[in-house]
């Protein structure tokens, strides 16, 4: 019997690579938390209300996007509309190529990831260059974001100095600000000397149209001042209604992905620079991606669109900390990824059938969450969905014959009489080959079926003779 992929992964997952991911997920969880409780009074209330405006959001998508268009425009921007992943890249590419720009600085942002933008740049002879320092040391590395907020939760210090020296940044140093200042000294001329600028965003409003996006480093400040094209790359449900909105998300979203009272840098971008600013970009240029997000507002889990992509549900999920992000094999880890991943794959589900199994189903992912997603309960649809369909799921083993004991009481009942004898067999003798592949895998408590159903029947003898008594 194989076990699930993403089991797989866990069990071949380094030491150091497995301390790197559950020590700085415990850690940022608990800050996290631990500032959101100690700042305000109810915080599950500031979720719940975070979560219906985000609600009315995905709800009236047809209403507010257009709405988003015509502010965007009326400040100066200019808006394209990507249905899929190929048509937000080349909507990219076209931009930049009737500038004649070939070099391009990129801050953060999860959808360029998600259509794979650097890649089909790069095949097109643009140089894409990664400027948060998280997604500098991956690209550099040639590997994969383990995390939405920290792309290296999987690297410790160490690695990241070594890659450094074998990449002319420095001899071996792993000491953070060393680190730090030489991706820094790397990446200062590239922003001079870049093109264009690309940025994602975390809100767009509807009602003034501002483009608001929030980060730690500064950098997508560099890529927009010095650059004279500003390129938005935004997911459709990325909208907020109105401009008061902002206090209430700016606030959860810190706290939630970064364990912060407030980012340190929050941008409230209007459009290009208006005359008599001495610098900013000449263009604004905001791609709406799509890409499966208006199949997700059809299905049953479009609750998943309300996503603000802090990160706080893969730092607490305990799958999340024994596999790490790439064990998903998808942008986005995690239980949301659990849940977005097959849903934005579309046809290409059964390539992600496992990840809605990849959850204990503990909630705590729904606790921690600052738009009161009920992620358990949309992994659950999506494990009905995938039985609906007939979907395989790797690793899944027959439940034939457990629904034939589970429906037959005197089958059930020889069977928890027989499972004594599972305290007693060692592994190596269980006799079914499936069973014992199983039963390696896991550690079962000592067995103690059969009691409950013998405390229930002399239960029932003793109200049976309590009501046979004379009143």
């Amino acid at each position: 019997m194989r076990t699930q992929p993403i089991d797989q992964a866990a069990a071949a997952l380094p030491a150091e690579t497995r301390a790197a991911v559950y020590g700085g997920s415990k850690v940022q969880h608990e800050k996290g938390r631990k500032l959101l409780f100690d700042h305000y009074g109810d915080p599950n209330r500031l979720r719940k209300l975070a979560g219906e405006i985000k609600r009315h959001v995905v709800e009236n998508l047809d209403t507010l996007l257009p709405a988003v268009e015509a502010r965007l425009m009326a400040n100066g921007a200019t808006v394209h509309w990507a249905a899929t992943a190929e048509a937000a890249c080349e909507a990219v590419h076209s931009i930049l190529k009737a500038r004649g720009a070939t070099k391009l600085v990129k801050s953060k942002t999860m959808v360029s990831e998600e259509i794979g933008l650097a890649d089909y740049l790069e095949k097109r002879g643009i140089e894409a260059l990664e400027t948060d320092l998280g997604e500098f040391i991956v690209q550099l590395d040639h590997d994969q974001p383990s995390h939405i907020i920290a792309p290296i939760r999987h690297k410790n210090r160490r690695q990241i100095a070594e890659l450094f020296e074998r990449n002319g940044l420095g001899a071996y140093d792993d000491e953070p600000a060393v680190i730090t200042k030489r991706a820094r000294q790397f990446l200062r001329h590239k922003y001079l000397g870049a093109d264009a600028g690309l940025t994602g965003a975390n809100f767009v409003v509807a009602e003034s149209g501002r483009i608001v996006v929030v980060t730690n480093e500064g950098n997508s400040r560099f890529c927009l001042a010095a650059t004279r094209c500003h390129i938005a790359l935004v997911g459709i449900e990325k909208i907020l209604p109105r401009d008061r909105d902002l206090a209430l998300f700016l606030n959860l979203l810190a706290r939630s992905a970064t364990a912060q009272q407030l980012s340190v840098y929050n941008e409230f971008i209007l459009g290009p620079r208006a005359p008599g600013q001495p610098d900013g970009p000449e263009e604004t240029h905001v791609v709406l991606v799509d890409n499966g997000r208006t199949e997700v507002l059809a299905s049953e889990c479009r609750d998943i669109l309300r996503c603000i992509r802090c990160g706080a549900c893969l730092n607490v999920c305990p799958v999340y900390r024994q596999a790490g992000g790439h064990a998903y094999r998808s942008v986005y880890p995690g239980p949301v990824g659990a849940v977005l991943s097959p849903l934005l794959l579309g046809k290409r589900f059964p390539e992600k059938a496992d990840l809605p199994k990849a959850s204990s189903l503990c909630g705590a992912c729904n606790e921690v969450c600052p738009v009161n997603i009920p992620i358990p309960d949309l992994l659950l649809r999506l494990r009905d969905r995938a039985h609906v369909e007939g979907v395989p799921s790797p690793g899944t083993p027959p439940m034939g014959m457990w629904a034939l004991l589970a429906t037959r009481p005197a089958a059930w009942r020889a069977a928890l009489a027989g499972g004594r004898i599972l305290n007693l067999l060692p592994t190596r003798l269980i006799p079914i080959p499936a069973l014992r592949a199983w039963q390696l895998k896991r550690d079962l408590p000592p067995w103690r079926g059969g009691k409950f159903r013998k405390w229930l029947k002399m239960r029932r003898k003793q109200q049976g003779r309590g009501q046979s008594r004379p009143q």
